[in-house]
């Protein structure tokens, strides 16, 4: 779509705030609704690589406090398809030149992943996605259980355990990064750049003409829009239904929880799907652990005691020094899962209208990159070659991205 400068240069934030706080315009080129990582990237880039800085980014809370302030903060790109290995690997390669292209420090670590083996199923499936990866262009290894105690000695990968560590995947390249500085560092450049960023503004509806969609109704009054973008996760399909148009999603808590500072005992991640649990140490040195999903639909950021109970026995199962830590908090963030564990980036039925959502567990490693793809799709008003799987064509023609063995549990 063509780009149309703003009417007025926006004015710079006020003194020591990183973005303005701008009331909301009558009209816009795009809007953004969702100031998640997704929704701020994809804004950013907008601007960044397309010219489009006359873009507005709606969210019914505040900044980047739904999902992107409730993730366990893991990057990889190591899954199974074709089309999952090529969306999260150009998110990687993103990410390793994010703190340069948005000027700022991220606390982005390559420390690796590491994903246990517990049975012979999980070790033939480990060594096909290792085979998969590699034939990607992606780093993976298979590594034994001596090798995986001699990378993670608190790790207890005696056979006398319930769930013997019978190996590992390794992603060298894959670690973290500080979400806050993620969202922060996107929303100050699309400021920067002139994209308004709209705090306390919930959207409600659509405007539309037939099918297509001319904006959105919000809580501060309806916004004209050439190009309507959906990145609010778990509440994408509420949003689509004002519309008549049902998305193959379901909506469930997902549980993480903290400790307390501790000396330094972990410098890589695990994950374990199959015990259901997954564990990364923050640079200040508390332990980060994340679980399933709640196994009930809903909204709710709290989640549900049992699923808390597992994820402990299960980590001290594994790390038996970790019983001498305690919980300072627990949160829960609300994830949005399709049939085959992939998301749906691209256009809808309706004109003017981009959805992107699905992502499950696996939203925040994806940030940059979807934020890029979907920045071009919306531009071109066609998908990006990245995106041109995870159409919501797949579920009517039987095309499906069948992730569920690399998405599991994990982020």
């Amino acid at each position: 779509m063509p780009a149309l400068p703003a009417a007025v240069p926006p004015a710079p934030p006020p003194r020591g705030r990183l973005w303005r706080s701008p009331e909301p315009r009558p009209a816009y080129d795009v809007l953004v609704v969702g100031s998640g990582g997704h929704g701020l990237a994809t804004a950013y880039y907008l601007a960044a690589e397309h010219g489009i800085a006359d873009v507005a980014v709606l969210e019914r809370g505040w900044l980047a406090g739904g999902n992107m302030a409730r993730n366990t903060a893991i990057i990889r790109s190591n899954y199974l398809w074709d089309a999952s290995a090529g969306i999260y690997e150009h998110a990687l390669r993103l990410w390793e030149g994010l703190e340069d292209a948005l000027g700022r420090d991220l606390h982005f670590s390559q420390r690796g992943v590491l994903n246990l083996a517990h049975s012979t199923h999980d070790v033939r499936e480990s060594v096909r996605r290792v085979n998969a990866n590699r034939l990607n262009g992606i780093d993976a290894e298979w590594l034994g259980p001596e090798e995986v105690a001699k990378l993670v000695p608190v790790l207890d990968t005696g056979p006398h355990t319930r769930h013997p560590v019978l190996g590992a995947t390794y992603q060298p390249r894959a670690g973290i990064a500080d979400h806050d500085l993620v969202a922060w560092g996107f929303a100050a450049e699309a400021d920067r750049l002139g994209v308004d960023l709209v705090q306390g503004c919930e959207v409600t509806g659509f405007l539309r003409s037939g099918d297509r969609v001319r904006g959105v109704r919000t809580t501060r009054g309806d916004i004209a829009a050439g190009a309507v973008a959906l990145c609010a996760a778990g509440r994408t399909s509420v949003l689509t239904e004002t519309l008549g148009l049902r998305l193959p999603l379901q909506s469930h808590p997902l549980q993480a929880l903290v400790t307390p500072l501790l000396e330094p005992v972990l410098d890589t991640v695990v994950m374990s799907n199959a015990v259901h649990v997954y564990v990364s140490q923050a640079p200040k040195g508390e332990l980060v652990l994340g679980a399933g999903i709640d196994g009930y639909n809903g909204y709710g950021q709290r989640g549900s005691p049992r699923t808390v109970e597992d994820q402990i026995a299960a980590a001290i199962e594994l790390y038996p020094v970790f019983a001498h830590a305690e919980v300072l908090r627990t949160w829960a963030g609300t994830v949005d899962v399709a049939p085959d564990a992939s998301p749906v980036i691209g256009p809808t039925p309706f004109e003017g209208l981009y959805v992107n959502c699905g992502w499950g567990t696996g939203g925040y490693k994806a940030t940059p990159g979807v934020g890029h793809v979907l920045a071009d799709t919306v531009a071109n008003g066609r998908p990006h070659p990245l995106a041109e799987p995870f159409g919501l064509e797949r579920f009517t023609t039987g095309a499906l991205v069948d992730e569920h063995g690399a998405a599991a549990v994990a982020h």
